[in-house]
């Protein structure tokens, strides 16, 4: 149950980046809980391998190519999926920093246990 919970909330934070960012675009909320499935499929598949085969250029820049993967990603599914739609490179980067910080959020004040 809290695993659809979470599909659900992720398909409305993409919802709220399309809503806050007209760089990306979601036509309806069947399109975004297939950009959120897909992207939370790419990001435990994909995402750790790319991570892995750039750790030296991440190193580099003291980790801020993680921020470059994380678009591209984002661009990917954008591409891959239906309904979704992203601009372009800068517009993925602002989006997938959007959603990234709006998930957090959201799962934190959601998903978090209670403090005793």
């Amino acid at each position: 149950m809290s695993l659809l919970l979470r599909w659900i909330v992720n398909a409305a934070a993409l919802l709220l980046v399309a809503y806050l960012y007209p760089g990306v675009a979601v036509t309806t909320f069947f399109a975004a809980l297939m950009a959120a499935l897909v992207l939370g499929l790419v990001n435990a598949v994909i995402r750790p391998i790319l991570v892995i085969l750039t750790l030296p250029v991440t190193i580099l820049t003291l980790g801020l190519f993680i921020f470059v993967i994380n678009a591209l990603l984002f661009w990917f599914v954008a591409e891959v999926v239906k309904g979704f739609e992203v601009t372009g490179f800068m517009a993925a980067l602002i989006g997938s920093v959007l959603y990234s910080v709006i998930t957090l959020v959201t799962s934190w004040l959601l998903f978090s246990p209670p403090k005793k």
